[in-house]
């Protein structure tokens, strides 16, 4: 009897711990308030208001009398893009920017499609919403959320979103657009602190609270279950949303994976994956992006990651300088652009900004920036969640089906043996022909073929 007793309270145990090993874990949160002091009464307003970008003469008039008291400072010879922006570069950018750029030309072009504002948690969130074109009565619309970085904006999105709207005939198989009658519905909101989105308030406010947030807005919209699709924070912010309601999200997209370091399949991947590379599924061009360890993974990363430390500490000091400064913020941000893009245009004297990118559509971002005056609250992003750096949300592996689609010029090179470590439900793994960190920019149409490609296999699975 004794032992049927010990022997059941081990099996019980047993089974218990199984359980509690196999048990999905979910994200936990809670509401916060973003707003200017305490939070009113009857909480937030849910209207949903139209809004527009707008331009004024003495916006314009402003910019040009900071741009025209700009101190030039001559770069190192033979420096190209190794310091930073180079200065000749900067110099033509600038005139280009001050003789040459239609900003109220940009505005209409930000405006084709419709904008709209709505309190969420004390904050005015932005975000554009394009449905599908041509939309056959009865038919239903696949809704998407598309999620920006840093220091990128909602206008990363607008050559793709034309790509996933615009639904083209069935057996038209070399059209890069929407095929199969995949109705896409589009929402693409500001980051909080980001171009149109207002800034908290408040400190703490990281990625787990944006992601919260944007699951807020897309039920405000009406959607019980939608896509999501990031990169940079992006990437981030969208994975928090799947890990607070996997039952919501039906599946994620996302092109900037980083590795984690600490999981125990990446270390040995690391140390037996040049020798024993089928072990581990590398493929050739993962051999050739991890090793030689030192100069691959850890000194390329080191040489970009100095703005990082400084947003990640101190943003508001060099902040304040660069909302002064358009020159200065456009410096900023445009060498970001170069060298995020392929890191052998830093070895260029125009930093190859005008390969991937129209001068048009770069100053159009610096230009949200500016005239937002967001800069700062943009960086803060990075304190805060470098605050939070093993925060839950780290702890807390993915569930929801996930497509990652891996651009070999991206900062970080991650393996599908990595993603897996977090992604549980890895569903696609794409290593796409060329690109980098800013993809969808850069790659409007490898970037819609791999999501449209991803959502289709999800829709076709039900």
């Amino acid at each position: 009897m004794l032992l049927e007793v010990l022997i059941t309270a081990v099996m019980g145990g047993l089974v218990y711990w199984a359980f509690r090993r196999t048990r999905r874990k979910v994200l936990k949160t809670e509401d916060g308030w973003w707003g200017a002091g305490a939070p009113p009464v009857g909480g937030d307003d849910l209207s949903i208001r139209p809004f527009t970008v707008s331009c004024s003469q003495e916006e314009l008039e402003d910019l040009y009398r900071r741009m025209d008291a700009t101190r030039p400072i001559a770069s190192l010879e033979d420096s190209q893009f190794h310091y930073g922006i180079n200065s000749h570069c900067l110099a033509k950018v600038v005139s280009y920017w001050r003789r040459d750029f239609d900003w109220r030309k940009q505005v209409d072009k930000i405006n084709k499609y419709p904008h709209y504002k709505t309190i969420i948690e004390g904050i005015d969130v932005h975000y554009v919403h394009v449905k599908p074109q041509n939309l056959p009565v009865g038919a239903r619309s696949v809704p998407v959320v598309l999620v920006h970085g840093w220091p990128g904006s909602f206008y990363e999105f607008y050559g793709l979103i034309p790509l996933l709207t615009a639904a083209v005939a069935h057996d038209d198989a070399t059209a890069p657009g929407n095929t199969d009658g995949l109705h896409l519905e589009i929402i693409c909101p500001s980051l909080p602190g980001y171009g149109f989105s207002e800034a908290p308030h408040k400190k703490g406010f990281d990625s787990v609270c944006a992601a919260r947030v944007f699951n807020k807005l897309m039920r405000r919209l009406g959607f019980q279950q939608f896509y999501a699709h990031g990169g940079d924070w992006g990437g981030l912010v969208t994975t928090n949303m799947a890990q607070l309601e996997p039952e919501v999200v039906k599946g994620l997209h996302v092109n900037f994976a980083p590795p984690s370091g600490h999981n125990v399949a990446m270390v040995t991947s690391l140390l037996l994956g040049r020798r024993f590379p089928s072990l581990f599924g590398f493929t050739p061009f993962d051999i050739q992006r991890i090793y030689p360890v030192m100069e691959n993974m850890f000194r390329e990363p080191l040489r970009e990651s100095g703005y990082l430390h400084i947003q990640a500490t101190k943003p508001d000091t060099v902040g304040r300088g660069l909302n002064d400064s358009p020159v200065g913020l456009a410096a900023y941000i445009l060498e970001k652009f170069s060298t995020w893009t392929d890191k052998s245009f830093k070895n260029l004297e125009d930093g190859g900004l005008t390969r991937k990118f129209s001068l048009d559509d770069l100053l159009t971002n610096v230009m949200i920036y500016w005239t937002s005056g967001c800069i700062v609250s943009s960086m803060r992003f990075y304190k805060e969640n470098f605050s939070a750096i093993l925060g839950p949300h780290t702890k807390v592996p993915v569930y929801v089906p996930t497509g990652v689609a891996c651009f070999p010029n991206e900062l970080m090179h991650t393996t599908q043996l990595w993603v897996k470590q977090k992604y549980h439900n890895l569903r696609s793994f794409s290593n796409m022909a060329r690109g980098g960190h800013f993809a969808a920019m850069e790659e409007p149409q490898l970037m819609a073929q791999d999501l449209l490609a991803f959502i289709r296999m999800m829709e076709n699975q039900k």
